[in-house]
């Protein structure tokens, strides 16, 4: 058997998946297309080709991609590359993680299924649209536990996060889906990313990410994607292809680069992230570190079984809200700043920022604060968050 990126192992895709057609082009990198419209062979061949992709076809070998809101070529290879990371038949980018999630809502909204069973706590700007009912979904709010008698008859969706956003609770996926029944279940795996958690692997019908985040890595991109069968893919495509949400040709790429160094970011991120969260969780100051690299914070044993680490996010809870703003408005290397996954350490207060729209019951606390550890060195890191604790 030849040498393809399927049959490589997981570290060797990330470097090596997208790009199998390079070496026939005669170039090393991808490269980047930016047409936003292509010449048509003939008035009928442009006519099938638009009908095709706007119902939902990925773009066939030979086929014009018509127009860039319909297909991107360096996207797909983007999407070609996380799909094989993610296990997945198929993926769909899009121009960032929340017109992932509302392509994924539409589609099922459309096909005579609104009603969405969602297991908090959620990103703030999940759960803000799901309660807003912008869409024409209704939900039902529950605990993992609580799925199956939250399912109805024209449920079309269960979405959960795992490791949860900020709490980093975590989600027993098989026996979530197992609850869920025939009803997909859409994982946010942006967390984990898939060197940590395969959620396909364990049940789940679709993966969100926002590749804002770990994927891309670097803060300099903007974007999401669905990992799935191309059954939900042809769904989720014409949503995206009518309401232009497809992701650009550059972040397409920069993405797909990202993807590349992914795995060695990640297990560095988390190999300090699990230092930073042993000391904080030893500092008089601090009330609790939530982080499922601590004793007692995986009762299930999920680290080691769905998960093969803890990740590079945790939260740590200061008490009061006065408290928590001392320390992110004192810190100096580390960034007071809203997301995560990149590549310098960031901090921010959920409640007050990206969780304020979220619904009281379920608002983080008031005195937490969420730590996405990135690539700097584990002392410097401890040391700008030990004089922030003192200031």
């Amino acid at each position: 058997m030849g040498m393809t990126a399927e049959n490589l192992g997981f570290d060797s895709r990330a470097v090596h998946a997208g790009r199998g057609d390079l070496t026939a082009m005669g170039v090393h990198v991808p490269p980047i297309d930016l047409s936003t419209t292509y010449p048509l062979p003939t008035v009928d061949e442009g006519g099938q080709a638009y009908e095709d992709m706007a119902g939902g076809d990925a773009c066939g070998d030979g086929q014009t991609p018509v127009y860039q809101r319909l297909w991107s070529p360096g996207v797909a290879r983007f999407e070609e590359a996380l799909a094989g990371l993610e296990g997945a038949e198929a993926a769909v980018a899009f121009g960032s993680g929340m017109a992932a999630l509302t392509a994924t809502l539409l589609a099922s909204v459309s096909a005579g299924r609104p009603h969405v069973v969602a297991v908090r706590p959620l990103y703030g700007g999940s759960d803000h649209l799901l309660a807003s009912g912008l869409l024409g979904t209704r939900v039902t709010w529950t605990t993992a536990e609580g799925v199956g008698e939250a399912v109805e008859e024209d449920t079309g969706l269960v979405v959960v996060e795992t490791p949860a956003n900020p709490t980093l609770d975590l989600v027993d996926l098989r026996a979530l889906c197992d609850r869920a029944g025939e009803v997909p279940v859409l994982v946010d795996n942006t967390f984990a990313t898939p060197v940590l958690q395969r959620p396909l692997e364990h049940g789940a019908s679709m993966v969100l990410h926002s590749v804002t985040k770990f994927l891309a890595g670097h803060g300099d991109v903007l974007g999401g994607v669905v990992a799935c069968s191309e059954e939900h893919a042809r769904r989720i495509r014409p949503v995206r292809a009518i309401t232009g949400a497809i992701m650009h040709p550059l972040s397409g790429y920069l993405a797909h680069r990202g993807l590349q160094t992914l795995p060695v970011r990640v297990r560095a991120q988390q190999d300090t992230a699990q230092v930073v969260a042993h000391w904080l969780a030893a500092h008089a100051d601090v009330e609790r570190v939530h982080y499922p690299g601590l004793d007692g914070t995986d009762p299930s044993g999920l680290v080691g079984t769905q998960m093969t680490g803890p990740g590079a996010v945790l939260s740590i809870d200061l008490g009061t809200f006065e408290r928590a703003c001392r320390v992110a408005e004192n810190v100096r290397m580390i960034v007071h700043a809203v997301s995560l996954g990149g590549v310098d350490t960031l901090l921010q207060h959920p409640a007050a920022v990206t969780h304020r729209p979220v619904s009281g019951e379920a608002k983080p606390g008031e005195g937490v604060l969420r730590l996405s550890v990135g690539l700097e060195t584990p002392e410097d890191i401890i040391a700008d968050l030990a004089r922030a604790l003192t200031a």
